[in-house]
């Protein structure tokens, strides 16, 4: 009898130490990896994003976002290279710049969210059937000087025989969270500004938006996430799953309505009237703006390098196979 009751013991012992490492490992299976993503600015432009975030598909993939905003695409580049932040994200031109600087664990681009330039440019006086000929003799706030957004914007301009330099005076002195409050205080005839703002300074009456400037600039890796070389190495499931859903944002909104994303998105801009959030949606889902796959192509990677040659921010190409990571 003495001896039945001790087997029974142990059994008991043994089922609750199993029951315990189940439930144990059960636990660690649901943790979700915490990421600190540097963003370089909160726009509607990032909408899939977003969309990503409130529709729990980082979270399928076992991730929690950590946004942080981390104005310029500079200052994304310093929280990523001093690990104050393990994914960037930011015009891919950045990660041009710190390869060739001679960073040796330099930031790699592994998945792109918007291929065209995210800009409206607004005017200061209503324009009927506006042409980029309207620019010539103008006072325009572009952006930072060898940022994405003013790139962008002189390229458009030469693609049209416009010289960014001669036909009109291009100002990049103003940071581009100021570029808002610079033309409503009175600088400039136009300025090229994202969503929210474009349709914020529309709707208080004080210019009016005449054209996108993606439209001109063609298809690019323009808005992307990158982490440094030995992250990637170090985090490639983590950094398959953060790409899998972003891919799943991207379809979401490619497959949803604008009012449907709105909804989605509305907790990011509080601010922002439904109705005015849904606008914008649209707006950049007609622009065809955000992209179809994460992956960047060899064509759009040497288009973008085109532009920066063309602004005499380049020398020379920069290798695509070390600088873009497409998974494996």
């Amino acid at each position: 009898m003495k001896k039945l009751i001790n087997s029974i013991f142990i059994l008991l012992v043994l089922g609750g130490l199993l029951f315990f490492a189940l439930r144990s490992g059960k636990e660690k299976d649901t943790t979700l990896a915490k990421v600190t993503v540097a963003e370089v600015a909160h726009s509607i432009f990032y909408a899939p994003q977003y969309a990503a975030i409130n529709e729990g598909f980082f979270k399928e993939e076992g991730i929690d976002i950590d946004l942080v905003l981390t104005p310029g695409a500079d200052a994304v580049m310093a929280a990523v290279l001093s690990g104050d932040a393990q994914i960037g994200f930011s015009g891919s031109e950045a990660t041009i710049y710190v390869y060739n600087g001679g960073e040796k664990d330099y930031p790699i681009t592994f998945a792109a969210l918007t291929k065209r330039d995210g800009a409206f440019l607004v005017s200061r006086k209503k324009i009927d059937n506006f042409t980029l000929e309207d620019l010539k003799g103008k006072y325009v706030i572009g952006g930072r000087q060898g940022g994405m957004p003013e790139m962008t914007f002189e390229w458009a301009l030469r693609q049209n025989n416009i010289d960014p330099i001669k036909d009109l005076t291009i100002d990049t002195s103003i940071a581009f969270p100021a570029m808002e409050g610079a033309f409503i205080g009175g600088t400039g005839d136009f300025v090229t500004l994202f969503e929210p703002n474009a349709t914020s300074v529309e709707k208080e009456g004080l210019g009016y938006v005449v054209a996108y400037v993606g439209e001109y600039g063609g298809v690019v890796p323009y808005t992307a996430y990158n982490a440094k070389k030995s992250f990637i190495k170090d985090n490639e499931d983590l950094i398959k799953g953060f790409t899998k859903a972003v891919q799943k944002g991207l379809d979401f909104v490619k497959d949803s309505t604008p009012e449907k994303v709105a909804k989605s998105i509305e907790s990011f801009f509080p601010d922002t009237d439904i109705k005015d959030l849904t606008t914008m949606i649209k707006r950049y889902k007609d622009s065809d703006a955000w992209r179809e796959t994460t992956k960047v192509s060899k064509e759009e990677w040497k288009h973008i390098e085109d532009i920066m040659i063309a602004a005499n921010e380049l020398k020379e190409y920069a290798p695509y196979d070390k600088l873009i990571y497409n998974g494996k």
